[in-house]
């Protein structure tokens, strides 16, 4: 009796583990097969894919997809990262066979990883590079926010008891970091927030030191200038959070 309990015990805890949210990595790469010199183009991303529980798996990696496809941006009908990838050099060897004599380099990274998991919240970052021609390439970081209970994506306005309140905590301390005297205007160090208007960055990271406010390059300042960001510990910012 006491080894029947015991089977029906363990049965249930890996029952009960078996539906939890997991994570796998997976990658996926492509590479043109035109003739090249040096660093051929080619374009390689990795990510964290999620399963064992299917609604909520699902609409995070379908998140994520989107998410992808938006950055690499060259055709929209992809729906599988293999015809993303395809889609990419596709796009290059087109290009090639009509200009043959030129020089494309062109190139893709993207790279996700989970940097924070709670009961409430979790947070994938994608840090991508691409490079289609010009200047200097699309790169920066995207912070993408989830329910972890139903996969789906948490806006940054609920990630406060009140967005006005903690804008305004943040703008003091933006100031402070980037040295904008208080009565200035925002832009008066060469910044470039829309109508002298301090507001948050589109990308909000949970870390293990605090909330890091992340704005990418032309977000709010020049490429030249890069990125800027601000790190709030959370025991600064408690009263303000509605999640964490």
């Amino acid at each position: 009796m006491k080894l029947c309990i015991l089977f029906v015990a363990v049965f249930f805890s890996l029952a009960r583990c078996s539906n939890e949210l997991t994570f796998e990595n997976r990658s996926f790469e492509k590479k043109t097969t035109l003739p090249c010199k040096g660093k051929c183009p080619q374009i390689t991303v990795k990510i964290p894919f999620a399963k064992n529980v299917p609604i909520v798996a699902d609409s995070i990696n379908k998140k994520v997809f989107l998410t992808i496809k938006e950055i690499v941006y060259l055709d929209k009908k992809p729906t599988t990262y293999t015809a993303l990838l395809e889609s990419f050099i596709g796009s290059y060897e087109k290009l090639q066979k009509h200009f043959p004599k030129d020089t494309f380099g062109w190139e893709g990274q993207i790279e996700g990883s989970i940097i924070y998991l709670s009961n409430e919240v979790l947070n994938i970052k994608i840090k991508y590079h691409t490079y289609t021609g010009g200047a200097h390439g699309n790169q920066g970081l995207r912070s993408l926010l989830f329910d972890p209970t139903s996969g789906k994506t948490i806006p940054n306005k609920k990630l406060f008891i009140d967005n006005e309140v903690f804008k305004a905590f943040a703008e003091k301390q933006f100031r402070i970091k980037y040295k904008i005297h208080a009565n200035d205007p925002i832009n008066s160090t060469g910044l470039q927030f829309e109508d002298e208007q301090f507001v948050l960055p589109l990308n909000i990271f949970f870390t293990d030191k605090g909330l890091l406010l992340y704005y990418n390059r032309y977000e709010v300042a020049s490429y030249a200038d890069g990125p800027k960001e601000l790190l709030l510990p959370y025991g600064e910012i408690e009263d303000y959070l509605a999640i964490r």
